[in-house]
């Protein structure tokens, strides 16, 4: 049986890089989704981040010079706001996300993958 498995990927992350390589070497058949060219849309990003069991504070990246362009530590913003400056500006989106079918994780450290594996 083939296992396979989906990596929203970014290729000049490092441990986006490491967790692709440890998929490979796990022999997994790999899609992989560079986010940053092809942005998951509102509905798949909410499904990821649950099928994670993370906060979506945990799925943002907050050090991104748009995160606070954008205002987005504001006490009012939304999960939907966030959701949605997600979907426009992709590089807020933490990485790498992997979905086997054993589950999601996002794979920060890298290790995380090996619960999905």
């Amino acid at each position: 049986m083939t296992k396979t498995a989906t990596i929203y990927h970014n290729t000049r992350c490092g441990t986006s890089r490491k967790v692709l390589a440890l998929l490979e070497d796990a022999g997994y058949d790999i899609e992989i989704v560079e986010y940053l060219k092809t942005p998951p849309d509102m509905a798949t990003l909410r499904k990821l981040i649950s099928d994670a069991g993370v906060r979506i504070e945990d799925a943002i990246r907050t050090k991104e010079a748009v995160y606070d362009e954008l205002g987005l530590d504001a006490a009012d913003v939304s999960t939907d706001d966030l959701l949605h400056a997600m979907t426009v500006h992709p590089q807020l989106i933490q990485r790498p996300f992997v979905v086997t079918e054993k589950g999601t994780r996002l794979a920060r450290p890298a290790e995380v993958a090996a619960e999905v594996l």
